[in-house]
């Protein structure tokens, strides 16, 4: 069986088998890392890794996560970013027992 040698912040270095450690890959841009929780002090532990020690763990047996971006970051940006007056109109809005209503029509009316 192979075995894993990493570093947890905790505990310092640990043993894992290939079960244990699970490497993530951004379809976007190729990066990685691999995560694993601690035998020792069960802490989740989440590494940065280069291309060459995705490839090595992963031919090492260890499962492969590719993840894409969520789309929303992809979407036109319209209007005004909000600022904090913005988030204290919103706060206060959301004081009142009618806050969904008052939103709703606002939204409906356009003025959004």
């Amino acid at each position: 069986m192979t075995t894993i040698k990493a570093s947890c912040p905790t505990c310092g270095d640990v043993e894992l088998t290939v079960g244990d450690v699970t490497v993530r890959v951004c379809a976007a841009d190729n990066t990685g890392s691999y995560a694993f929780q601690c035998p020792m002090c069960r802490l989740a532990v989440v590494k940065d890794a280069e291309n060459r020690i995705v490839d090595l763990l992963v031919a090492s047996g260890v499962r492969l996560d590719v993840w894409a971006l969520p789309a929303e970051l992809f979407e036109p940006k319209t209007g005004a970013p909000i600022n904090h007056d913005d988030l204290l109109d919103f706060h206060e809005l959301l004081q009142r027992p009618d806050w969904f209503d008052r939103l709703s029509l606002s939204f409906h009316s356009g003025d959004h």
